[in-house]
Formats: C-alpha cells, sequence, structure tokens
C-alpha cells in the first residue's frame, strides 16, 4: 500500500511551515506531508501527487481556496478537505459545506485540534476509499444471495460457507453436496431455487469478485492471481474473466488505478 499524501496551502509562510512540522512529528512517516504556498502551485502539485487530504488556508491572492477546490473538482480529483481562515465568515462556510468540505476551522490552531480534525478527516477518507473499493469489486447477484433471509440456518448456506472457504483450489458440485449430505442431482436443484444462480456460475462470480480484489490491493502478477482465485491456467483465468467484465484483468487493473492517479498534463 502507497503512503497517503497531506497536502497544506497556505500563503503565510510562518504558518505553513508551523502545520507541515507539526504534522510530520505527528505522522511519523506514517503520511507524506508536502505543502504549497498559493491555490496555483497545489493545483499543479494535485497533477503530480495522489492527494489524501487537502488542507488549505481560504484567503490567497490570485487563486483562493474555494476557487483551488472548484478547479481540482472540475479536473476530477476528489480529496478529503479541511478549510483554515484567520476569520470567521458564514458565506465562505457555507460555500465551503456545498464544496464537500468537511471541517471549517479557525486560526489560531493548537496543535492538538489540527491532530485531532487531521484524524477525523483521515478515518473519513478511509471509509470514503473502503466504500469505493467495495464498489468497484461488488457483484449485484452475489449482494442478492447474502440479502436472501431464508438462507439462514440452511444446508445451502452451509454450503456457500464451504465453496466461500475454499475459492483457491478445485471445488466439484458432488464435494459440496457430499459435504451437507445431500444427492449432488437434488442438491443442484436446490441450490439454483434458493440462491438464483447455479453451482457454477456463483462459483465463478466469487472467484472473479475475490480476483477483482486482489487486482485492486496488490501487486501480485494475474497469473499469480489466477492461482489463488482457484483457476489452474491464467489462460482460462482471463478468458473467463473477460466473459464476465467486458475487459482482460490486466485493463481492469489499469483502469481502476488510472482511476485514482494524478491526472498528467
Amino acid at each position: 500500500m502507497s503512503t497517503k499524501t497531506i497536502l497544506i496551502v497556505d500563503d503565510e509562510q510562518t504558518t505553513r511551515q508551523g502545520l507541515k512540522k507539526t504534522l510530520e512529528i505527528w505522522s511519523a512517516g506514517k503520511y507524506e506531508i508536502i505543502s504549497a504556498t498559493d491555490g496555483p502551485e497545489a493545483y499543479e502539485l494535485f497533477g503530480k501527487h495522489k492527494i489524501h487530504l487537502l488542507i488549505t488556508d481560504v484567503c490567497m491572492p490570485e487563486m483562493d481556496g474555494l476557487k483551488l477546490l472548484k478547479n481540482i473538482k472540475d479536473r476530477g480529483y476528489k480529496p478529503v478537505v479541511m478549510i483554515i481562515s484567520g476569520h470567521p465568515d458564514f458565506e465562505y462556510a457555507q460555500e465551503a459545506i456545498r464544496l464537500g468540505v468537511i471541517n471549517y476551522l479557525l486560526k489560531p490552531l493548537s496543535k492538538q485540534k489540527l491532530i485531532e480534525a487531521v484524524e477525523q478527516a483521515l478515518e473519513t477518507e478511509a471509509n470514503i476509499e473502503r466504500a469505493d473499493h467495495l464498489e468497484k469489486v461488488a457483484d449485484q447477484k452475489l449482494l442478492n444471495v447474502d440479502a436472501r433471509k431464508d438462507l439462514s440456518n440452511s444446508l445451502i448456506k452451509d454450503a456457500i460457507t464451504f465453496i466461500n472457504k475454499n475459492l483457491n483450489r478445485q471445488v466439484s458440485l458432488k464435494e459440496v453436496a457430499d459435504t451437507v449430505h445431500l444427492n449432488a442431482s437434488y442438491f443442484s436443484v436446490l441450490f439454483k431455487e434458493k440462491t438464483r444462480l447455479t453451482f457454477s456460475e456463483y462459483l465463478t462470480r466469487k472467484r472473479l469478485q475475490m480476483a477483482k480484489n486482489l487486482l485492486l490491493t496488490t501487486d501480485a502478477h494475474v497469473e499469480d492471481i489466477a492461482q489463488q482465485a482457484g483457476y489452474q491456467t491464467a489462460k482460462y483465468f482471463i478468458k473467463i474473466f473477460k466473459d464476465y467484465e467486458g475487459i482482460t484483468p490486466s485493463k481492469y487493473r489499469k483502469v481502476a488505478v488510472l482511476d485514482e492517479a494524478p491526472i498528467q498534463k
């Protein structure tokens, strides 16, 4: 996992350096702390770094904090944002809220208040990131299976648990049927009736969901991911992945990375 980046933007040198030093000490290397002297410089940095948290002053020459937010939103960037200001301004605060700012802090800031606000902001950013990840790997048909209440405390529920625990190896319908002490033919019919999916389709969708998760969270080669997802050959895995997702595993990973990466000029 790459280090997350916090960008501090303030045209007041003393304030900017003080914020940066405080967060560097607090971070102890866990986060990358970078800074910009004004809006245009910050705007350029978004093209070079993946910014997870933006801490920006409101009143700055040439491009104020709110203009900066509008510009980066227009470019598709969605960092979590904290505003800092030397004086309260109701109109600025209203516009900041409209732009999705999660905190509006007034100077001078105590170190403790700053750190608490940053920790809360990073927790929000992590929750958003998790939600985005889940959306990318979600399979609506699998979600429908999970939502079926009539599967609770049933043999099919036990079968699903067994399947999910053994996705990394070859699993046959007969083996799963034997595990829940049912005739294979009857199990096949019952499984389709309860899940609205055939055994084969459920197994494939679960394996592909695992593979998508690995593609997004690791740097493992496609061949290794295929093996971890229970496929004997990468060639067959790629074919099945493309049949279901419309693109190859490598393309899927590349598109996901580009979706989060800074846009280069």
